[in-house]
């Protein structure tokens, strides 16, 4: 049954446009992210994301290679935001994300990127809008979501980050977001300051995660699966215990819900700069694996899904790929 996305009825009360309009006058002194730059992005200066005023689209695909809730049977509509806000030695995605002198060029107007959304409804049958590193771009975010409600937008939302976002950036959300799929990817600032250049990663990343949960609360799916509404945590396994399970799983349990949703992720490749770190050089192994599956079935997270070792050699993203980024999906278990 299709349950109208609560953005509809901010569109027509005039609250969407409110939200749109005050979260576009703070890039005049830009806040939208933890970074709090400063630049005026209204007149194309730029700080740490490199990003002025349109948002940069780097790809527009149907994904099949999220979590089954997400992706469904028809996919995911996934709209690839070029640059970020953090700095990943090991990023699968740095074509896009870290090479901003080339993604100048795919800078996109509002009314276009809305059609290229109404086209991953309508035509290619996507069950979502997946905004794909959205944190840098909330503002242009809200400005698209007005523009394509009056052409038929009507799918649900996903805000699919880092976990590296403002609170008072999320808060202007509240209604517009159906779907929270943020990392956890850290429980150190000394690693999430040597390996992303994020050295308040920790506190941001967990205040945003509780944010996203009141708002959205647990997962709900419909009849076939596919997620309504809810938080889904994504948490990737790093070598050498780097992304620090043992503290953020029993965080997750405790400071959030026992019940909320999760997805492990094994899938680490040393992409991008990381062969020449030597603690991120390698996958992981069976027993980094199996550890943090210990680790869940200990603290009681028991929702979500876990991915099969393996999938590193699987799941690599190429951006300078004709059509699809994606070659390959990943199968998740639990």
């Amino acid at each position: 049954m299709f349950v109208e996305p609560r953005y509809i009825a901010l569109y027509r009360s005039g609250e969407l446009k409110q939200r749109a309009e005050r979260l576009e006058a703070r890039l005049v002194s830009c806040d939208i992210c933890p970074r709090e730059c400063h630049a005026n992005r209204l007149e194309n200066k730029h700080g740490f994301c490199h990003s002025a005023y349109l948002p940069v689209v780097s790809a527009v695909c149907a994904h099949h290679g999220e979590e089954p809730a997400i992706s469904g049977t028809k996919g995911s509509g996934a709209i690839f935001f070029g640059n970020c806000n953090m700095r990943c030695a090991y990023c699968q995605n740095y074509q896009i994300s870290q090479d901003w002198k080339r993604q100048k060029s795919k800078e996109m107007d509002f009314l276009k990127l809305a059609q290229e959304m109404l086209y991953l409804q309508d035509e290619m049958g996507c069950h979502n809008i997946n905004f794909v590193s959205p944190s840098h771009f909330v503002p242009q975010l809200v400005r698209v979501v007005l523009e394509a409600v009056p052409l038929g937008l009507r799918v649900p939302l996903v805000y699919n980050s880092s976990g590296y976002d403002s609170v008072a950036s999320l808060k202007e959300l509240d209604g517009i977001i159906s779907v929270y799929l943020p990392d956890l990817r850290y429980a150190s600032d000394k690693w999430a300051k040597k390996f992303s250049r994020a050295r308040d990663y920790v506190a941001h990343a967990r205040a945003a995660i509780k944010e996203m949960y009141r708002q959205v609360g647990e997962l709900v799916v419909d009849e076939s699966g596919v997620a309504q509404r809810g938080l889904i945590v994504r948490h990737l396994i790093l070598p050498n215990r780097i992304a620090g399970s043992e503290e953020s799983l029993p965080w997750l349990a405790r400071e959030v819900s026992p019940t909320v949703t999760v997805s492990i992720m094994s899938q680490y490749y040393p992409s991008h700069k990381a062969k020449g770190r030597h603690l991120l050089s390698r996958t992981i192994s069976q027993a980094e694996y199996e550890e943090v599956l210990r680790l869940l079935d200990e603290v009681g997270l028991e929702n979500g899904w876990v991915q099969e070792m393996g999938a590193a050699e699987n799941y690599l993203p190429d951006f300078e790929r004709e059509g699809h980024p994606f070659s390959v999906a990943v199968d998740m278990k639990r």
